[in-house]
C-alpha cells in the first residue's frame, strides 16, 4: 500500500503567525525578518513530514509520496526530504491539495501541518483555503481543507488515517471523519496567533508514532464520498465574490455573498470548488 501526505504548514509546531508561513511572492523582499521565520517554519513542516513518513514506513506503507500543499505549493526542502519518497510541488495542481491521491496503489491520505476551519475559536491560523472564504457547508455541513479534501480523496476510494496539528484540526478532522483518523497534536491553541506548543522533536516522536498506527489501522478505514445530492454552500467576505462566483455554470447565488452547486461526485466537487475559488479570487482594491 502506498500512502500519500498533504503537507500543510499552519499547523506545523511553532508557527503561530502569518510571517512565519508566507512564500517570498507573498511577502516580498522588503521584510528579511518574516523571510527568516518562514525558512524555519519549513525546516520544522519538512522534518514534521519526515517524521510521518518514517512512522509510515515502519507501519508496513510500500511507499510515500508527498504532496506540498501550502500557499505556492513549493515549501518543502527537497534536499532535506526522506530519501525514500517522491513529491509533489508547484501550485495548479488538479487536485490541489490531494494531488496525487489517484495514482495507482494508494491506499491512505494523511494529512500533516493542518489547521482549523474558518471562523474556529482559539485556533492558531484558522482559516478555509483562503482568508477571504468564510465557510464551505457540505450537505449542510460546515467544513475546512480536513473536509474538502476527504471528499476529493473520497473519490478516488482513498479514505483519511492520520491528522497532524493543533488541536482544534485534530478533533474537527476526527468529529468529521471518525476514529479512524489518528490524530498527533502538536500545539494547543490559545488563540488565532497563540498556542501552547510541544518541543518540536516531541512533536516529531508524537507524529511518528501516529503515522505508524494510521498505516496499521488503514486496512479498516473506509473513505469518504459525497452524499448523493448533497450540495455545497460558499460564504464569502464580500457580494462581490460571490458576482463572480455564479459566473461557473451550475453555481447559484443562496445569498449575499453565499453560492452553492450540487456537484455530481467528488471528483466534479473538487473541479467547480477550484473554478468557483478562481473567479471569487477578484482585486478587492482599487
Amino acid at each position: 500500500m502506498k500512502v500519500l501526505i498533504s503537507a500543510d504548514m499552519e499547523g506545523t509546531c511553532g508557527v503561530v503567525s502569518w510571517t512565519q508561513v508566507m512564500p517570498p511572492e507573498v511577502v516580498g523582499s522588503s521584510e528579511p525578518s518574516s523571510q527568516d521565520r518562514y525558512l524555519r517554519t519549513r525546516q520544522r513542516m519538512t522534518a514534521e513530514v519526515n517524521a510521518a513518513v518514517e512512522g509510515a514506513l515502519a507501519g508496513g506503507a510500500e511507499e510515500v509520496i508527498v504532496n506540498d500543499s501550502h500557499d505556492g505549493m513549493r515549501n518543502l526542502i527537497p534536499d532535506e526530504l526522506h530519501p525514500a519518497v517522491r513529491f509533489i510541488t508547484g501550485n495548479d495542481k488538479p487536485l490541489g491539495m490531494v494531488q496525487g491521491v489517484d495514482l495507482d496503489g494508494v491506499g491512505a491520505l494523511f494529512y500533516t501541518g493542518y489547521h482549523a476551519k474558518a471562523g474556529t475559536p482559539a485556533a492558531p491560523l484558522a482559516h478555509t483555503w483562503t482568508g477571504w472564504l468564510n465557510d464551505v457547508r457540505i450537505d449542510g455541513v460546515s467544513t475546512g481543507e480536513f473536509g474538502i479534501n476527504a471528499v476529493a480523496a473520497g473519490y478516488y476510494g482513498v479514505p483519511v488515517t492520520l491528522v497532524t496539528g493543533d488541536d482544534k484540526a485534530v478533533a474537527q478532522t476526527q468529529a468529521l471523519l471518525g476514529e479512524q483518523v489518528v490524530g498527533a497534536v502538536v500545539k494547543e491553541g490559545i488563540s488565532t496567533h497563540a498556542a501552547l506548543h510541544l518541543h518540536p522533536a516531541r512533536a516529531r516522536e508524537v507524529i511518528r508514532e501516529a503515522a505508524e498506527a494510521a498505516v496499521r489501522l488503514a486496512g479498516e478505514a473506509t473513505p469518504f464520498p459525497l452524499p448523493a445530492g448533497a450540495s455545497v454552500e460558499l460564504t464569502f467576505d464580500h457580494q462581490a465574490r460571490a458576482d463572480q462566483a455564479v459566473l461557473v455554470p451550475g453555481v447559484v447565488r443562496t445569498g449575499e455573498r453565499s453560492v452553492a452547486w450540487i456537484p455530481e461526485n467528488g471528483g466534479e466537487f473538487i473541479r467547480v470548488f477550484r473554478a468557483v475559488m478562481a473567479c471569487a479570487g477578484i482585486r478587492m482594491s482599487p
